[in-house]
């Protein structure tokens, strides 16, 4: 891979957050999809998440909720879940 591909970094509690880097590699490490890059300060190599990158693919659910949608399913179901698991406190109220 030739230092013209680069990527920046997306995730905005990152502190390298908006600046861009050449690409080293792209593989599979610790278990998930990574970029490795130079440290610009360091020159060491260091890797990142491939997700906090700008060459994630964009997240199909952000692209059909159009940002109409705050929750996905699975997040609905999760919360219905735990405000089942909650006790019931309406007789209390009253």
């Amino acid at each position: 891979m030739n230092s013209e591909h680069r990527f920046t970094i997306t995730h905005p509690f990152h502190p390298l957050c908006g600046q861009s880097f050449p690409l080293l590699t792209h593989r599979v490490a610790w278990g998930e999809e990574r970029v490795f890059f130079s440290h610009p300060q360091t020159q060491e190599m260091r890797s990142l998440p491939l997700a906090w990158t700008s060459l994630a693919l964009p997240d199909p659910f952000l692209l059909v909720a159009n940002g109409n949608a705050v929750l996905r399913l699975k997040d609905l179901q999760r919360l219905v879940q735990l405000l089942r698991q909650q006790p019931d406190h309406s007789q209390e109220d009253r």
